[in-house]
């Protein structure tokens, strides 16, 4: 085995495993505040993607444009609270699930009808080329653009996870999280903490939007992009940050790896799979994950 090669895939993957943590971060801070899986996240990413692209077409300059998407992801945030979390506060998960996926449809139709549904190209203005110390101290094919893509999403997960970890807001996101009705009691403004963190997951979207948006094209396509985080909240933990992290890194590696040594033996094409059945065999050993906690119920 070329030990130069296995480590060129292994950082590879490792590189895609931080963005996909950032994608999970984005359904880690939801399920956090609300209980819920949010299933628009991945519509959130789309949108968000669509929105700079479409403006750096008008003519804006990407600062201009990204400065804009911002505040249009807030305010669509801002929106979903108040129009649709608001009113489902104290029920059931199911039905709270029920209304991301409908939000959804409707996010993923907004963009189109306000964007077009052609792909379109976003220029990051990160090339896209091998780093050249890398390939001739070590012999290994790293791109510049994973690297730069990979330290941005580690420094936004880092700041996410210590402003929620050191901050009043993250204490009253944990306790938002543990029940709604005590936190009322205690005087946590419910609906303001949903909307912070509806906010921050919709700036989440819009950076993961743009980085796998410029990497893949932006298209319709990306709302699948932001599925692969399931397993990695599945190995992770739902509830965790530095779950999102570790379990991100460890979707991203397992899935190089194994299309590298493990494809050529079934026909090839595993790296679009395999996540999830590492997902479902972990399902079986660990199924609150990770970093998750254990959930005991009387019956």
């Amino acid at each position: 085995m070329n030990i130069n090669f296995f480590f060129e895939v292994l950082i590879g993957g490792l590189l895609s495993g931080v963005m996909y943590a950032l994608v999970a971060l984005g359904y880690v801070l939801i399920y956090k505040a609300s209980g819920v899986f949010n299933f628009a996240q991945g519509s959130m990413l789309f949108f968000a993607a669509l929105t700079c692209v479409s403006l750096t077409e008008f003519g804006w300059p990407l600062w201009i444009a990204v400065i804009l998407t911002m505040a249009v992801m807030w305010v669509l945030a801002l929106a979903i609270e108040r129009a649709v979390l608001r009113p489902l506060v104290n029920q059931s998960e199911i039905s709270l699930f029920m209304a991301t996926i409908g939000l959804s449809f409707f996010i993923e139709g907004l963009a189109q009808l306000l964007w077009g549904a052609e792909v379109k190209r976003l220029d990051l203005g990160i090339e896209d080329v091998p780093i050249e110390s890398l390939m001739n101290n070590f012999n290994i094919l790293v791109s510049k653009f994973d690297v730069t893509s990979a330290a941005i999403c580690a420094l936004l997960v880092t700041a996410l996870a210590l402003f929620f970890s050191r901050t009043s807001v993250g204490r009253a996101l944990r306790a938002v999280a543990d029940d709604h009705q005590a936190a009322l009691a205690v005087g946590i403004p419910l609906q303001q903490i949903w909307g912070i963190v509806w906010g921050v997951a919709g700036f989440v979207a819009l950076v993961a939007g743009m980085l796998w948006g410029a990497r893949n094209g932006v298209q319709f396509s990306l709302t699948f992009v932001a599925l692969k985080a399931l397993p990695v909240l599945i190995l992770g933990g739902f509830t965790s940050i530095p779950g999102a992290i570790i379990g991100g890194l460890i979707i991203g590696a397992s899935e190089k790896l194994a299309e590298v040594y493990i494809g050529p033996f079934v026909g090839g094409g595993i790296e679009g799979w395999f996540p999830y059945v590492l997902a479902l065999l972990f399902l079986l050993v660990r199924p609150e994950g990770l970093f998750g906690e254990k959930i005991i119920r009387r019956v």
